[in-house]
């Protein structure tokens, strides 16, 4: 039996990636939304179904969902475009009698998060509450612990490729849950066609702590790492709440800062039961494996080299 999948954002990368992936089932069509589908490269183009239009454009939007099974949003802006871009998306859903909405998450666990505790996350909850409340239509959450790619780019400041070091807060045996874009893409792809597959789904490319990614580290690429303790979690803690409060305008000195508090506290960890075992066709792709694909010269660079 067929399914239409919508991609709502279909341009953006992760949104091609998950495509791609679900171009590999047989039984899946795909229609597109985005302002501008000449930014769609070949072959994707020429197998999705594009329909032209803004966020906000209740219309368009209204006809792109129409006929799908399922739309995934893959919306990345402001707040605006993530509450209410997302809310607008679920009307017409529910409008046109879509069963299943994925909402744009590929997160750590925010549900076990309060308002305000990390912030850029606050959209998230906001827009699952709405889904909550709908009768019509089902949300879906795909959760993914932390996109591999950027863990190693600067802005995190973990891996210093001039000194080959690891730079890390809290004892170094936090656990880390990640999952490559690709590996996401996957995952989502067969979250996509399995009907039954609604609310949070939990799933995990790689869970080790830092000691243990330095070993793979170093097992791999055959190079010793140094590892730098930066301080404890409660100096962490009050690092970048001090930083947010004296240079609010700097939010790349600190938003990442944020996220690893948040992602090496235990306060939002997914596992380490999660929802792998549901879609055997995946693999997952786990810390040691990233690096066994990924050179470790193009480690800095991998999050931006996937546009």
């Amino acid at each position: 039996m067929s399914i239409t999948v919508g991609i709502a954002g279909v341009t953006g990368k992760f949104a091609r990636l998950l495509a791609s992936a679900l171009l590999k089932y047989p039984e899946v069509m795909i229609k597109g939304y985005c302002r501008d589908p000449s930014k769609l490269p070949e072959p994707l183009s020429s197998k999705i179904t594009v329909v032209k239009g803004d966020a906000f454009d209740a219309s368009a939007v209204r006809s792109f969902v129409a006929g799908c099974d399922v739309v995934v949003c893959c919306y990345l802006g402001d707040d605006t475009l993530m509450v209410d871009g997302q809310k607008l998306l679920i009307d017409s859903c529910a409008a046109e009698g879509v069963p299943r909405y994925v909402a744009s998450d590929w997160s750590l666990d925010y549900t076990k998060l309060e308002l305000g505790q990390l912030f850029p996350k606050d959209p998230m909850i906001h827009v699952k509450a709405y889904l909550d409340a709908q009768d019509k239509v089902k949300g879906v959450h795909v959760l993914v612990g932390a996109f591999m790619e950027p863990f190693f780019s600067p802005p995190f400041n973990i891996w210093d490729p001039e000194s080959t070091t690891f730079n890390y807060w809290g004892t170094g045996d936090e656990v880390w849950e990640g999952t490559t874009y690709q590996n996401s893409a996957e995952f989502t792809a067969a979250v996509c066609v399995d009907k039954n597959a609604v609310g949070v789904q939990k799933v995990v490319g790689g869970r080790a702590s830092y000691r243990e990614i330095a070993a793979s580290f170093e097992k791999v690429y055959g190079v010793k790492l140094k590892l730098k303790r930066l301080g404890s979690l409660d100096d962490l803690f009050k690092h970048m709440h001090e930083l947010r409060k004296t240079q609010p305008q700097n939010l790349f000195g600190y938003l990442f800062l944020f996220y690893q508090y948040y992602m090496i506290s235990g306060q939002t960890l997914l596992g380490p039961q999660t929802d792998n075992d549901k879609y055997p066709q995946v693999k997952p792709v786990s810390w040691e494996d990233y690096f066994r694909i990924m050179p470790m010269d193009q480690l800095s660079s991998a999050y931006s080299g996937l546009s």
